[in-house]
């Protein structure tokens, strides 16, 4: 058994491919406060202090080895003065599509930071944990990238019609997504995030056919990517990430959330040392498991990833559901505590990873 760590060393660890002291665990919190303190959702977002010292008291509780900023991805439409939809149990979603008419794109500008309550809000928060921990925990920001974004502003089927039938509006609304998306995310990191998440669920074949992306979602990626001042974690949301892992790789972000329906040893296989994995604990099926369920479920995932380092145990989705009963997680915790140490000498040499 290796000495104990800091999160931020375990973390690091990892992403060198490096055998850490133990698995890094990263339960990412965010409505899931709501639930602890057993009050409205949106009453619990609208208090910075109030999610900073749940945020604490979350990953202390079941020994998360991070800090996660975010609320929900609609704030980012709300700075465009979209409306938001609040439920009792689930997270917030866009209301009505932004922009009704693409001809309109040329009038939307850009969200001043300083005039969204909801953005504010997050940089107190990451402020405020950033006090609270200094460097000892990484704190996790988030972005929604400038190609998945336009699915809340305008609505899916009109996005398609953007994308295939209308490029040079395209274009100027992937321009102006990419500017906030850069201004948000660096704005997140000079509060105190560590790292910066880049949901990206349309970069999945799992939502667009890979060749499209290729041709307007991913050189934009790149772009953008580039211009954030800290590292970065790209995450797919539960799509699928294999097909597209060499261009994820080559676009120079260092973390990968990958998806249930990934293949997990042919995606650790061939990512080798190039990109570290996060995932992928079914949230949705979390909801029902059985602590022996739980505990064969980590410790199956942990032989499949875990060797030689590379791998963060999460969930699929960036997000812990709102459902998911506490002892579930303390399951979780536990069994990445007794399981999870470096080195893995339960898996033996001729592991078989399946």
């Amino acid at each position: 058994m290796k000495t104990a760590m800091t999160s931020m060393e375990r973390v690091l660890a990892a992403l060198s491919h490096q055998e850490p002291d133990r698995v890094p665990l990263l339960l990412l919190f965010s409505l899931y406060g709501a639930r602890e303190l057993n009050m409205p959702v949106k009453d619990y977002f609208s208090d910075a202090e109030l999610v900073i010292k749940t945020q604490l008291a979350l990953q202390e509780k079941y020994q998360s080895d991070c800090l996660y900023t975010f609320s929900y991805a609609a704030i980012e439409t709300e700075a465009f003065g979209g409306e938001v939809l609040f439920a009792e149990d689930g997270p917030p979603n866009a209301g009505a599509p932004l922009i009704d008419d693409l001809d309109t794109i040329p009038s939307l500008t850009r969200p001043e930071l300083g005039n969204s309550p909801g953005l504010q809000r997050i940089l107190t928060v990451t402020r405020g944990l950033k006090q609270a921990v200094g460097d000892s925990i990484p704190i996790i920001g988030v972005v929604m990238s400038p190609f998945s974004l336009p699915v809340m502003q305008l609505g899916f089927e009109s996005y398609l019609e953007l994308i295939y039938f209308k490029p040079e509006l395209f274009k100027q609304l992937m321009a102006l997504n990419s500017a906030f998306c850069v201004q948000w995310a660096n704005a997140q990191l000079a509060a105190g995030a560590t790292a910066i998440c880049y949901f990206n669920p349309l970069a999945s074949p799992t939502i667009i056919d890979k060749a499209t992306y290729l041709k307007t979602g991913y050189p934009l990626d790149c772009q953008t990517l580039a211009k954030i001042n800290g590292p970065t974690a790209t995450h797919l949301a539960s799509g699928l990430t294999l097909p597209v892992l060499d261009e994820i790789i080559a676009s120079k972000t260092a973390l990968l959330g990958f998806g249930v329906e990934d293949d997990v040893v042919a995606l650790k296989a061939r990512a080798g040392h190039r990109i570290a994995l996060l995932g992928n604990l079914n949230g949705i099926e979390m909801v029902n498991w059985s602590p022996e369920q739980t505990r064969s479920t980590v410790k199956k995932l942990i032989r499949q990833a875990g060797v030689g380092g590379g791998f963060l145990l999460a969930d699929s989705h960036g997000e812990i559901p709102y459902q998911v009963p506490p002892a579930v997680l303390a399951t979780i915790a536990d069994t990445v505590a007794e399981w999870g140490q470096y080195p893995l000498k339960w898996i033996g040499a001729n592991h078989d990873a399946s």
